[in-house]
């Protein structure tokens, strides 16, 4: 590795570390989603820097993916206003604690050991190729079509289920008042 991949290494880790604790301070649904989300690309990027672009990409596709859909989710139709209302993502605080620290030290030790492989045979030319016939084999373009038949699947859904928008009870110019809901439970009744 050079010089500049290990210094990108380790910033993206330390930024992924920084995202993942913000996850646990914070106290809005909203911020939290986007710090996750700045956490799993910043583990993308590391997957990319070690020389796995194709699962890099992945991941930061995935998670981006998978983050926008929570916040816009949230946004839409949480009772809390845009997911901004105080939280807290902790739960059972000492006992999650002392589960942490005792992980986090069986994994370190776990780090120092285990003898390590050497690396054996020859780097194949395009990673990202061996990974991608690795994981589909011949059924990648299968597998493609399969993605966007679910995304489409998925949007048709969300569609579907929802027989009128947002702001429909609230008139054609959002100007009535009490808001008349064709779902019963409007302000003033």
């Amino acid at each position: 590795m050079s010089t500049t991949d290990l210094v990108l290494l380790a910033v993206l880790g330390v930024l992924a570390l920084v995202g993942g604790v913000l996850v646990f301070i914070l106290g809005s649904m909203a911020r939290v989603t986007f710090c996750l989300l700045v956490s799993l690309v910043c583990v993308g990027g590391v997957v990319t820097v070690l020389g796995l672009p194709y699962l890099g990409v992945v991941i930061v596709l995935m998670m981006v993916m998978e983050m926008v859909i929570m916040a816009v989710f949230m946004i839409a139709y949480m009772m809390n206003p845009a997911g901004l209302m105080p939280m807290s993502m902790l739960h059972n605080k000492r006992g999650s604690l002392a589960i942490s620290v005792v992980l986090f030290a069986a994994l370190v030790a776990g780090i120092f050991a285990v003898p390590w492989p050497e690396p054996a045979g020859v780097r194949p030319k395009d990673t990202t190729f061996q990974v991608g016939m690795s994981l589909m084999g011949k059924q990648m373009l299968t597998m493609v079509t399969l993605g966007f038949v679910l995304l489409a699947t998925m949007v048709g859904a969300t569609v579907l289920a929802t027989h009128r928008g947002r702001y429909d009870r609230f008139g054609d110019d959002l100007d009535q008042p009490p808001a008349n809901d064709p779902a019963g439970g409007g302000v003033g009744r």
